[in-house]
């Protein structure tokens, strides 16, 4: 605790990789794995969304582990794209069609409500209670 300000601080461990992980982006360059972009990409999608800011560092946390559990010296970004969106699914259905209309490209309003539809069906299935709002 800080004297001056009564303020409580937290630090976190994380392990240090002597070999840091390296993401091959769509044009095959190599950059390191940040996690600063997943978070900022995270942000984006759940902007204005009742996404509070500790599930979002939840989600971010949930991915760096699972990619660095998966992966050893490389990880396409696609796969990284991939398991954001699986954590986004069960916290925010709409943050997450916003995340894949960016990542999957959507070139049209069809592809977008391909998603949208698969998201609602698998919301019915989940919650066999839930009426549909167009029927």
């Amino acid at each position: 605790m800080c004297e001056n300000c009564t303020r409580r601080y937290t630090t976190y461990e994380r392990i240090e990789e002597t070999v840091r992980l390296q993401v091959i982006k769509k044009d095959g360059a190599r950059v390191p794995f940040d996690r600063n972009r997943i978070l900022a990409g995270v942000q984006k999608a759940c902007y204005k969304r009742p996404v509070s800011a500790e599930s979002i560092s939840k989600i971010v946390d949930a991915v760096e582990e699972e990619v660095s559990r998966t992966c050893q010296r490389e990880v396409a970004s696609h796969a990284i794209g991939e398991i954001v969106m699986k954590f986004l699914r069960r916290v925010d259905p709409i943050a997450f069609v916003r995340f894949a209309s960016v990542y999957r490209e959507f070139r049209d309003v069809r592809q977008l409500v391909d998603e949208a539809r698969d998201v609602m069906e698998s919301a019915k299935d989940e919650d066999p209670s839930q009426q549909d709002l167009f029927p």
